[in-house]
């Protein structure tokens, strides 16, 4: 062992620099090997004992050993180097006697570095000022730079430290390109001293170009970056306060900046924009442009100001009639009815400068097509033309269901098939995915284990089980212990690559099975019991007696098998004298179609005549039918609703153990127990186990949903498009979870269950009396919010429901205004958000031509004032008060 390699095997920095400057570079070279072979035994044993000491001497001793610049500093900036550093003044005096052109080439390699590789910046800094070459200007270095200089210590103010930086306009103009400031937006404060208040100060007294920072700055904004980096520039553009000839220069921008800048930032422009057409320094045609981004953009403050602007300008200049009043129709399509008033009487004032512009008119006309019939009437009066025509009969026409898919067959080739478990294994698949690649398991297992591992082997490469210090007893106890945890289906998927390579024993898969999971009284563990129990006995089979295809694969994507495929699959079991799985066979029972009785009787006549005890069997499913739902009752517990159902005598007999939970009562007391499995659940597995009986999965889903209410749970609605196009009854859990959905506290959840409430209905299968005094109760209770439920109603009419939500809405309103009455009354009540109700209800029933009475709604209208609340109220009794067509 050289001198060299023991001075950096018992830390000794200062010695292993001082023997190295003694040699020569190839004599640096030839030790490049030993070092390497170091740094991989410190990589094998990250924490094993001296690694934090010999890691700085192993670091300036590969950097001095490395002639080329790029080798240095990729050896510098390793990963495995950043947990021990050298300090950064010890490695540039290591690296002195290296000539500026070799210095200043590894400072801009490690400049060019990711942000992640966390090169100190007091190093990147030091060779930059030694080797005298130009400042680099990468996110690494930039963000480096500020970390450092608002980190400095001492009393020295910030201003006077950026003052006295030799690189400081370099540096900052670097700073306007960071994609990101997120990491050191923490730094960026408000008040004196704050990096904005020392940037603007530094601009005014010239040692930063002004025109470049306000050019950075603006287009800073323009580019967008990461969700807060408006904090930090916007403030900066407000001290740097742009004089009217730096607005008036950048006009183009500012109506850039109000289109499509987060909302502070457009804000900031509308009021540029608007202190400049109230100065008569913009045209009509420029403030046109600048309004039609503004008038699309969701904010209703921003719209409004922006209304109020184009009438103040109209009653100024009114000329400008032509050129303004198309832009300001273009607010008709607005969601916000409150803002579709405003344009439209906005219009009405100004209307009759259009005499003589016909091609004006038409476009407003065009536009007015948007409206609600009512205020198309209202745009034709003003305009002085005829009716815009409406359509005497109104047809809703709903987004069609989506159609279930035929399950390819499984993957031929044992390749193909390592293809897609590495897939499901990288990221969670659908139900088809999964039911496919189990098939294939079971099928390339039966033909051939040998080739199948073969092609398994890179993704067995990758699993922790394949590692040789996880082999024995700890794999053994994680793949057999069924106590405390259920296989889901990604370990399920686990377990098979584990039993095909040996990992686990026959006798601890055997036991597994014969002992299934340990019961639990929760609302989740019946299926994770399926779906455990199904993966077990395919291990064993695996290992003990291969099956040549699984039963249970669904013939569609819903989860249901069709009653000929079913019998094609026991035929040929019995040609081929295979053993029948019981769990398979148990789980093919309740996927079995069942609702088309004439295909149903057709194939039980089919499996009658196979002549073996499953075919039997199957024969008596089939012909029994569907098997009726348990009688339900719902529960009130807190502000939450949850059902409860009875018990399902089909599926208590004539099931293996696991299955008989799946027909037990299910009560409310089940549904909140907390669990040791509680979050693994996937419920999409949950639909495919009982793809005909819908209820029953919807009933242990309540609790859940009621989370995404009321919980503020995320991602917990996904489900529902899946639920609404599952088989069986929709029935009142069905119905509750879509009402929970509606309600949920994320744009994505309340987005599913607007898809769920659009697919039952195509199907036939809403039924909006139920959902709508669901919500009414929901709404009482506080589980379910009313802006939240006004949202998700507006964006399912949006698609053309207006019939379905209105029908929906004229159940939950009477509630909610019963409610507003007894508030009046002396009774505590809330109207928050009612208004918003009742606009979405008011445009559904003058789309849809509804009429007829609602329940309290006069009382509403008859209130006094002009808030949201009582003008809905209004449009809503006019609406349905006005007389059908004739």
């Amino acid at each position: 062992m050289s001198a060299v390699l023991e001075a950096v095997r018992a830390g000794r920095t200062g010695l292993a620099v001082l023997l190295l400057k003694r040699m020569t570079d190839a004599e640096r070279r030839a030790l490049l090997p030993e070092l390497q072979d170091l740094r991989k035994e410190l990589r094998a044993d990250p924490w094993g004992t001296g690694s934090d000491r010999i890691r700085p001497a192993l670091q300036v001793a590969g950097a001095m050993c490395h002639s080329g610049a790029a080798a240095a500093a990729t050896w510098i900036a390793g990963a495995d180097m950043r947990w021990r550093q050298t300090p950064a003044d010890t490695l540039v005096r290591a690296l002195e006697d290296r000539d500026t052109g070799w210095q200043a080439d590894v400072a801009h390699r490690l400049a060019g570095r990711p942000l992640s590789a966390d090169v100190p910046f007091e190093l990147m800094a030091a060779l930059v000022r030694r080797s005298g070459c130009p400042v680099p200007t990468t996110e690494a270095y930039v963000v480096g730079w500020v970390r450092h200089t608002g980190h400095s210590w001492g009393h020295v103010p910030l201003v006077d430290r950026l003052r006295a930086d030799p690189d400081l306009v370099p540096l900052v103009n670097g700073l306007f390109e960071l994609s990101d400031i997120t990491p050191v937006r923490w730094l960026f404060g408000d008040g004196p001293g704050s990096w904005q208040s020392c940037l603007a100060e530094l601009t005014g007294s010239g040692e930063l170009d002004r025109k470049v920072v306000v050019d950075a700055c603006v287009a800073r904004l323009l580019r967008g970056g990461g969700p807060t980096d408006h904090r930090v520039f916007l403030p900066l553009l407000v001290r740097l306060a742009p004089t009217r000839d730096e607005e008036r220069e950048r006009v183009a921008d500012w109506t850039a900046l109000a289109r499509d800048a987060a909302s502070p930032v457009a804000a900031h422009a509308q009021s540029v924009l608007a202190a400049l057409a109230l100065d008569g320094e913009l045209t009509a045609r420029q403030l046109a442009e600048a309004s039609e981004g503004l008038l699309f953009r969701t904010e209703k403050k921003l719209v409004r100001a922006q209304l109020v602007l184009l009438g103040k300008v109209l009653t100024r200049d009114p000329g400008a009639a032509a050129e303004l009043l198309p832009t300001v129709a273009q607010a008709f399509g607005h969601e916000d009815t409150q803002v579709q008033e405003r344009a439209l009487k906005l219009v009405e004032r100004h209307a009759k400068r259009l005499a003589d512009d016909p091609a004006a008119q038409d476009r407003i006309a065009g536009a007015a097509e948007q409206l609600s019939p009512p205020l198309r009437v209202r745009a034709a009066d003003a305009l002085g033309v005829a009716p815009m025509s409406t359509p005497e009969v109104y047809e809703e026409v709903l987004p069609p269901a989506p159609e279930p898919f035929r399950l390819a067959p499984a993957p031929e080739s044992a390749e193909e098939l390592a293809e897609e478990i590495g897939a499901l294994l990288a990221a969670d698949g659908d139900v088809a995915a999964f039911e496919r690649a189990l098939d294939g398991l079971s099928r390339h297992a039966h033909r051939d284990q040998d080739a199948l591992r073969e092609a398994l082997e890179p993704v067995a490469a990758t699993r922790w089980w394949k590692e040789p210090d996880t082999l024995g007893r700890h794999t053994e106890e994680h793949f057999g212990h069924t106590r405390r945890g259920l296989l889901d289906p990604e370990g399920g998927l686990e377990l098979i690559l584990a039993t095909l390579y040996g990992v686990v024993s026959t006798a601890a898969l055997l036991a597994a099975l014969q002992r299934g999971p340990a019961d639990h009284e929760c609302a989740r563990h019946g299926f994770s019991r399926v779906i455990d129990v199904r993966f077990r006995e395919l291990a064993y089979r695996i290992r003990t007696d291969p099956q040549p295809l699984l039963l249970a694969t669904p013939s569609w994507s819903t989860g249901l098998l069709e009653p000929d495929d079913l019998v094609d699959r026991l035929d040929t079991y019995r040609s081929l004298g295979a053993r029948v799985g019981e769990v398979d066979f148990a789980q093919a029972l309740l996927r079995v179609r069942r609702e088309d009785r004439t295909a149903a009787l057709a194939a039980a006549g089919r499996a009658s005549g196979l002549g073996t005890p499953e075919g039997e069997r199957l024969a008596r499913w089939l012909s029994a039918g569907e098997p009726a739902l348990p009688g339900s009752d719902r529960r009130t517990s807190g502000p939450r609703i949850l059902t409860e159902s009875g018990e399902v005598l089909a599926l208590r007999t004539g099931f293996p153990s696991a299955f008989r939970r799946l027909g037990l009562p299910f009560a409310v007391s089940d549904a909140v127990r907390y669990c040791y499995h509680w979050g693994r659940e996937d419920h999409q597995h949950w639909l495919a186990t009982l793809p005909e009986l819908r209820e029953l999965v919807a009933v242990r889903l309540v609790h859940d949903l009621s989370e995404a209410a009321l919980d503020d749970e995320r991602g917990t609605a996904a489900v529902l498009p899946l639920l609404a196009e599952s088989g069986g009854a929709a029935g009142e859990s069905t119905h509750l979870c879509v009402a929970y959905g509606l309600g949920a506290r994320y744009p994505e959840d309340r987005l599913a269950a607007v898809d769920a409430l659009l697919v039952l209905a195509a199907r036939g299968q809403l039924d909006t009396e139920r959902l709508g005094a669901d919500l009414g109760r929901l709404v009482r209770l506080g589980a379910v919010k009313p802006l939240r439920l006004a949202e998700s109603a507006r964006t399912a009419a949006v698609t053309g429901a207006n019939t379905t939500i209105w029908e929906m809405l004229r159940h939950t309103l009477p509630v909610l205004l019963a409610d507003l009455a007894a508030a009046d009354a002396g009774t505590p009540g809330s109207a928050r958000g009612l208004g918003e109700l009742l606009s979405v209800a008011a445009e559904c029933a003058e789309r849809s031509g509804a009429r007829g009475e609602l329940p309290q709604l006069s009382l509403a209208a008859a209130r006094r004032g002009s808030s949201r609340l009582v003008v809905q109220a209004r449009r809503l009794r006019d609406a349905l008060a006005e007389p059908v067509a004739a």
